[in-house]
């Protein structure tokens, strides 16, 4: 009998954990929906009522955009995550909604990092960790690549206000910054968690570079396509932009979005902010972008962790013989 308890008691205890950050996630969409003061839920679906743009055949396309854009992403997790254990699609898909759901209310997503690695045995989750950071690393250097250029054109095309005196000082800065920090990791022995930096360089190299060619594709794809997806939205909405220009300002606002350190939860109203600055250079108002920004935040990471909540419900441990 006293062996028994403390069994029920741990699952007890598992279950509620579980509850907990399904719970967790809902109350910060909810509130985020509800206490937004950028823009009013019900200012919200009053504006889409008066454009009409949501049709049945809007909504289905914007889904399959949405579809498409997880679906690269699980197949992205799959392929990368094959290097140590091999894996079906049905299970990466499990393992990135759940980690999704699980992430959505951590700083800059963190939680994502021990989310995945929880889903495999104590022997392969500093692996597991790395080949996280590792896509999330290929899904930044495909934003960044795109951002630069887009702000480049922003810059050309349009009267953008830059104190260069002020960016170069920064610039500087940040590089003494980088310099230090280098030189003093490479004289000490710096440590993550029990994975020296040597090591995490000696995983990486050991990489195999097909796969990291693969997931930087499937990071390419996976931002074409969510970028389409926010240009669709501004044509819904009547706003006169050539697709060229209109990725400009896009791939400028998720470059800037993703330097700033956020709750994810707060995602959308850092890209919201972002995304206000740079479209008032084509005097957009600020009701139409805040309405995209947040069907692409409704579309792209609540409806994918609507799903998650029912594996994280029924996540089990995996086994240790696994």
């Amino acid at each position: 009998m006293n062996k028994t308890l403390p069994y029920k008691t741990k699952q007890f205890f598992f279950v509620l954990i579980k509850l907990s950050v399904v719970v967790g996630a809902f109350y910060f969409i909810y509130n985020k929906l509800a206490n937004n003061e950028g823009l009013q839920f019900s200012n919200f679906v009053d504006f889409l009522s008066k454009k009409n743009i949501l049709t049945s055949k809007n909504i289905i396309l914007l889904l399959f955009l949405s579809g498409f854009n997880w679906f690269f992403e699980i197949l992205k997790w799959k392929t990368l995550v094959s290097f140590v254990r091999k894996t079906t699609f049905k299970h990466a898909f499990e393992q990135s909604l759940g980690a999704l759901t699980a992430s959505l209310f951590t700083p800059n997503r963190i939680g994502e990092y021990g989310a995945k690695a929880i889903y495999y045995t104590p022997n392969f989750r500093k692996r597991i960790v790395l080949i996280n950071l590792l896509s999330n690393v290929l899904q930044m250097a495909v934003t960044i690549i795109f951002g630069v250029i887009g702000l480049y054109f922003l810059a050309t095309n349009y009267e953008v206000n830059v104190d260069y005196h002020k960016l170069a000082s920064v610039l500087i800065i940040g590089l003494i910054l980088v310099f230090l920090i280098g030189f003093g990791v490479k004289q000490s022995k710096f440590t993550i968690k029990g994975f020296s930096l040597e090591k995490v360089k000696q995983f990486i190299l050991k990489f195999p570079k097909e796969k990291i060619v693969l997931g930087f594709l499937l990071s390419l794809l996976r931002y074409l396509i969510f970028s389409f997806q926010f240009y669709f939205l501004l044509q819904l909405f009547g706003v006169e932009i050539s697709y060229f220009n209109a990725m400009a300002i896009i791939t400028s606002m998720y470059v800037l979005a993703s330097v700033v350190p956020s709750i994810f939860i707060f995602d959308v109203v850092i890209k919201g902010s972002v995304a206000l600055y740079l479209f008032a250079f084509i005097n957009v108002n600020e009701l139409t972008i805040l309405s995209i920004i947040t069907i692409m935040w409704l579309l792209n990471f609540v409806l994918p962790s609507v799903f998650g909540s029912y594996y994280v419900l029924n996540f089990n441990l995996p086994k240790t013989e696994d």
